[in-house]
């Protein structure tokens, strides 16, 4: 019954929404108001020039001299390092980098940051003007080719993405399969690792590791993903609410397809709201890639052992799971609700200056200025709220990040709002749960998932993914039989983890 209940409150709650704004569907234009920054744009940022030159290194340990080679982009190759030794048993100096905080494991031209200077650009385009005028299938085409595509080019690529939109059925049968209570990012990981599965003339495993030499191969599995992605991604939603999946429309936007599978109940006419559709559109252009991220990592470490893209990218949206990474903007959303109101802010940035409470949505690992994503999505929040109506959590966000950068103990540690601060709100405007955020940042991950994908593939340096270690444990220590040895005081005592549940019911009644 609860079950029942909790989906009933979330089919409720969307429609909800819906209810609210289907009529502002007739009104104004769809495309945002946006205010477009020009920090991205900017050529007062001039690129870094010709970095080549040597590096010279005294090791003081043994008074010997190294000369390694910088590249033109101000890279040393951490192989050279092998060669700083003390003697025979040292195996070469190695690059201790926890979290890879200055490491590159790759060479790549689709993305570019500046943290300190608040830049993000896809190929060279700005991310604010891909936002103004740009679609997320545009972007998509840029990000996976390297250029924006002609009209013609367009109109082929949008037909090919939606003709590979449907879902097997037996992917479908899959997620209705799972409980009624799973988390829809465990549905979405577990069906893109499926589709290997019902897609076996894509796996290097089965046809060969030359077979994604062929563009045509490649092309196919890149519709395949970004057609399919929304439609895995709506029915995991409509799982949630206990609603059967709906079949994506082909007359539609990449966006509006997306919002007329979960909220048309099986109604062909049905037509979302094209002024949200763009809200949508905007959010996937500003989601669909950001460097060597994680999960970005992570799906280039996966294909670096060759296999499949699908499964690949399943390790991806796995990393993306993660509440440090794709699930930062309910932490958002729980911190607002706390504070609760606006009169509450003062008490609550005493808290977090003294380290008794946490600030989410502020700072970034690379941002150590203004998020330029941030400044698009705050605008979009104004434009989601004059449709679907007005969030009060809009107030103590605005009230919150007012205080912040005018307090010096922020503005000193460079702690600006990131992307996360008010995309949760936009969210939970629209009426998704909170549950369902990150899948809305999965979804156009995929285009910056599959252009590394595609790059690693015609990198002659890419290589099967080895990180070294540090080994930190005992030497060397020689087998003894088991009966002599003495319990180890490490604090393991298996006794004392639970039994399944089969086995409680296996033994109840038996005295054991």
């Amino acid at each position: 019954m609860e079950a029942a209940a909790d989906s009933s409150a979330v089919a409720r709650g969307r429609l909800a929404v819906l209810a609210a704004h289907l009529t502002a569907s007739l009104e104004l234009s769809p495309t945002p108001n946006l205010e477009l920054s020009q920090v991205s744009a900017s050529s007062a940022v001039a690129p870094p020039g010709n970095l080549k030159g040597v590096l010279t290194v005294l090791d003081e340990r043994t008074g010997r001299r190294y000369q390694l080679q910088v590249s033109e982009y101000g890279t040393v190759k951490a192989a050279d390092f092998k060669k700083i030794t003390t003697g025979k048993n040292d195996k070469g100096l190695k690059l201790y980098d926890p979290g890879y905080l200055n490491t590159a494991p790759v060479r790549s031209s689709i993305c570019y940051i500046d943290g300190d200077e608040g830049i993000l650009r896809y190929r060279g385009y700005p991310i604010e003007e891909l936002a103004e005028r740009s679609s997320f299938l545009e972007v998509a085409y840029l990000l996976l080719y390297g250029n924006l595509p002609s009209e013609s080019q367009l109109s082929d690529w949008e037909f090919t993405v939606s003709q590979h939109s449907a879902v097997p059925q037996g992917i479908l049968d899959v997620i209705q399969a799972m409980p009624h209570d799973a988390h829809p990012m465990g549905v979405l990981v577990s069906a893109m690792s499926a589709l290997s599965v019902f897609h076996p003339d894509a796996n290097p495993a089965l046809r060969g590791q030359d077979l994604y030499n062929s563009k045509q191969v490649r092309d196919k599995q890149i519709a395949r993903i970004l057609g399919k992605a929304p439609t895995i991604a709506a029915a995991a939603y409509l799982r949630m609410a206990g609603r059967p999946p709906v079949l994506p429309s082909n007359n539609l936007s990449y966006s509006e397809n997306f919002l007329y599978m979960l909220d048309s109940l099986g109604n062909r006419s049905y037509t979302p709201n094209p002024r949200l559709a763009r809200v949508i559109d905007i959010l996937f252009i500003l989601h669909a890639e950001h460097e060597m991220n994680c999960s970005t990592a992570a799906a280039r470490h996966l294909a670096s052992s060759g296999v499949d893209v699908y499964t690949a990218l399943s390790g991806a949206v796995g990393a993306l799971y993660g509440p440090l990474h794709g699930g930062a903007n309910e932490a958002v959303l729980k911190m607002l609700n706390d504070i609760g109101t606006v009169d509450n802010i003062p008490d609550f940035i005493e808290g977090v200056k003294n380290r008794k409470r946490k600030m989410s949505g502020f700072g970034h690992r690379v941002y150590k200025n203004y998020d330029p994503r941030a400044k698009v999505i705050r605008k979009l929040a104004e434009e989601v709220f004059s449709i679907v109506g007005h969030d009060p959590l809009i107030e103590v966000a605005v009230a919150l990040e007012k205080a912040a950068l005018s307090d010096d103990y922020f503005v000193k540690r460079k702690l600006y709002p990131n992307v996360d601060f008010y995309s949760g709100l936009i969210y939970r405007a629209m009426g998704f749960p909170t549950e369902f955020f990150p899948v809305l940042f999965a979804i156009p991950r995929m285009a910056g998932y599959l252009a590394h994908w595609k790059e690693s593939l015609d990198d002659p340096d890419t290589k099967i993914m080895r990180p070294q270690q540090v080994y930190t444990g005992v030497w060397l220590r020689h087998y003894s039989p088991v009966t002599e040895r003495l319990a180890a005081d490490t604090g393991e005592n298996h006794a004392q983890v639970s039994v399944s549940n089969a086995t409680k019911r296996r033994l109840a009644g038996t005295g054991a």
